[in-house]
């Protein structure tokens, strides 16, 4: 959703011929030519990637996906000041009618606001900016501020008129699942995407097996990644403060921001990386359990939610998995 670049694609892992990306995953080499095909392009400050079988037809589908990617930037951007979102914020009315999606996603995020005690805040944006990451800002933040955001039938409302909404924490994963969709609907049944290190698949790799994906070690300077995920018709996003953070003295500022204390969270917590059926899902819980902290794992473990939290430990990594991730990943030695 940012108009400019990030790194998150900036390592790739092919899985046995087939190019996947996560998170800035490392690098493998392919021994053989790859039985895939397959689609790539830029959007929302990042770029995407299709992983099909070989011989699959793409005629017409990057017509279609730049059209709708365009669509959904226009839409849910903070950062171009003509979207919907961006024209919401910087107006001073309590209610505006919006598209149902719109209002459909705003509503997603306020359930995991609510079901997260807050971890997930989607009124943060101006504290996002004032840490250096973020365009919104303009505008006032308070603790709850969600509380006070309401969507549903065709409207976005807001109690405060200073209150702004940023739904980059869900919006890229909501993009993903309408990529998922416009698949389906042009009849492909096998595919992986990747959009900005999130990545949903469907059906199966040409050798048979579940799609596979690596999970980056989010430690500076290596190459290295923490194990293989198998996507049996799921999504997985990931949330981290490596790419998007900065180092002042010791302490790592990140660009997930804790709602209670106002700023960018101070954990160990190095990366969060949630597996669920839709990659919306997935993304918003990445952010809320990333902003939770320590308290993640708890957070995670309570509402059943499939999550592996890699937590900086002296110079290595510890890894914690909730629900029924480790069913899907196979650690690396």
């Amino acid at each position: 959703m940012r108009s400019r670049p990030t790194a998150l694609d900036r390592r790739c892992f092919l899985a046995l011929g087939g190019a996947l990306c996560l998170a800035g995953v490392a690098p493998a080499r392919a021994t053989e030519a790859s039985p895939l095909t397959g689609l790539n392009g830029a959007a929302f400050g990042t770029h995407w990637s299709i992983s099909l079988p070989a011989g699959a037809g793409l005629s017409g589908l990057r017509l279609r996906l730049d059209a709708l990617l365009a669509e959904l930037d226009l839409a849910f951007s903070p950062w171009r000041p003509d979207s919907i979102v961006a024209r919401f914020n910087a107006g001073t009315a309590r209610d505006m009618s919006v598209t149902e999606e719109i209002a459909a996603v705003t509503g997603a995020a306020l359930r995991i606001a609510a079901a997260s005690g807050g971890a997930f805040d989607p009124t943060v944006g101006p504290l996002v900016a004032r840490w250096g990451f973020g365009p919104i800002r303009a505008g006032g933040t308070r603790p709850g501020g969600w509380l006070k955001l309401a969507a549903g039938n065709g409207h976005i409302a807001r109690a405060e008129t200073d209150l702004t909404l940023d739904l980059c924490g869900i919006a890229k994963g909501h993009a993903l699942d309408r990529m998922v969709a416009l698949l389906h609907d042009a009849g492909h049944e096998h595919f992986l995407i990747e959009f900005g290190g999130e990545l949903a698949a469907r059906g199966r790799h040409p050798s048979g097996r579940a799609w596979q994906v690596g999970i980056e070690t989010p430690l500076p300077g290596t190459e290295e990644i923490a194990g293989v995920l198998r996507l049996d018709g799921m999504a997985v996003a990931t949330s981290g403060d490596l790419v998007n953070g900065y180092d002042v003295g010791r302490r790592r500022y990140s660009h997930i921001i804790d709602p209670t204390t106002g700023e960018p969270v101070e954990s160990a917590l190095a990366s969060v990386s949630v597996l669920t059926a839709t990659a919306r899902e997935a993304d918003g819980w990445a952010t809320a359990l990333m902003s939770a902290g320590q308290a993640g794992p708890d957070l995670a473990r309570r509402l059943d939610i499939a999550a592996l939290f890699l937590f900086r430990d002296g110079p290595g990594l510890r890894s914690v998995a909730t629900g029924t991730f480790r069913r899907h990943f196979d650690e690396a030695v």
